[in-house]
């Protein structure tokens, strides 16, 4: 993937959404073996529902992976400086996932030429299940 050209990029454009399939449990199953995060809030819908869930929910790291993925679709790994999210809501199955973003600045300090971008995931209902940055060092 070719670097981040600085002028090619204004604020207030946005990234390509990344739409992530229906979450299923087996997405759950599957990502509970790679990350070692079997909580059963994830995995088992009666103990999530003894612990006050309607049913199981997401791991929250399964939502940033999703909007992680959106970032390198669009920025070489090599150049993300930064990308974190705070969590908003929880993720049941059955929901569906879109990853978007939104340049929301860029600056040169220091010879460093630098884009920040407003990254979320949104169920269809457009409510905001993780958001965060991706800061990108460009040329």
């Amino acid at each position: 993937m070719a670097k981040l050209k600085f002028d090619s990029v204004e604020v207030g454009q946005t990234l390509p959404p990344l739409d992530v399939p229906v979450i299923e449990h087996a997405n759950l199953v599957r990502y509970a073996g790679a990350s070692g995060d079997f909580n059963p809030i994830h995995n088992d819908p009666d103990f999530a529902r003894k612990a006050g869930l309607d049913g199981t929910i997401s791991h929250g790291m399964y939502v940033m992976a999703q909007v992680g993925r959106l970032c390198t679709s669009w920025a070489d790994q090599k150049d993300i400086a930064y990308f974190g999210v705070t969590f908003k809501a929880m993720t049941k199955l059955g929901e569906k996932l879109t990853c978007v973003g939104t340049i929301k600045k860029k600056f040169e300090k220091d010879g460093r030429k630098t884009v920040t971008v407003l990254v979320e995931a949104k169920n269809e209902a457009g409510e905001v299940k993780a958001g965060g940055d991706l800061v990108i060092n460009a040329v």
